[in-house]
């Protein structure tokens, strides 16, 4: 049985993808860049200051922008966030099964601590977490593990008694990177994508958990 779990956050517990879409199309579009919504799929789950990077070489843009235009979308996210974000179908089900049977729960976010922050406390999720953690904090984002790693750190659990709930294939790769067991619970654009086989389970919504999956 698992002793920890940890929560991807974008995308599996709040439905905010289509807010990071709106707010990197919005954004880029505003910083003189043509980008399209279609490509926000190829560098999802990556930290934002990766994202903007890989776009602005693509684009053949200036570099030194790199900060500001992720500061730029960060923002319109936030207010986003604020205006319409909503929970996935079945998160507060779910965190409080766990919570019930006194399992370790935490979030391992590619997003900035002020993003989680605005998320935590806009639906009160802080008193059910006992870690919250960026990759801001991490020399590199997913799909590297080191958010993950550290995130067992702070749990004190072993990374292989660590359960992971991820939305995104950057997020399922650097779960199993970690050496943990991954949950995939990807959206249906994305979830024919070969690469969350790597998963060892891929549900279409959280509602579809089952205690049962943490007894194999």
């Amino acid at each position: 049985m698992a002793q920890a779990i940890i929560f991807d956050m974008d995308g599996l517990l709040i439905d905010s993808e289509p807010l990071w879409r709106e707010s990197e199309v919005e954004t880029f579009k505003k910083w003189g860049y043509p980008f399209r919504e279609e490509y926000c799929f190829e560098t999802m789950g990556m930290r934002v200051d990766v994202v903007v990077e890989h776009w602005i070489g693509k684009f053949g843009g200036n570099q030194e922008e790199k900060e500001n235009l992720s500061n730029a979308i960060m923002d319109a996210v936030i207010e986003r966030i604020h205006a319409k974000g909503e929970l996935m179908p079945g998160v507060q089900e779910l965190l409080n099964l766990f919570c019930e049977r006194k399992i370790p729960m935490s979030i391992a976010s590619s997003s900035y601590m002020r993003v989680i922050d605005a998320v935590v406390d806009k639906f009160r999720l802080k008193e059910c977490l006992d870690v919250i953690y960026s990759a801001e904090n991490e020399p590199f984002g997913k799909p590297h593990p080191g958010v993950y790693l550290t995130t067992a750190k702070k749990l004190h659990v072993s990374p292989e008694h660590c359960l992971v709930f991820e939305d995104s294939i950057a997020g399922v790769q650097a779960a199993k990177s970690a050496g943990m067991k991954c949950v995939a619970v990807p959206t249906k654009e994305i979830r024919h994508k070969k690469e969350f086989e790597d998963a060892d389970y891929i549900l279409d919504s959280l509602v579809d958990f089952s205690f049962g999956l943490l007894d194999q």
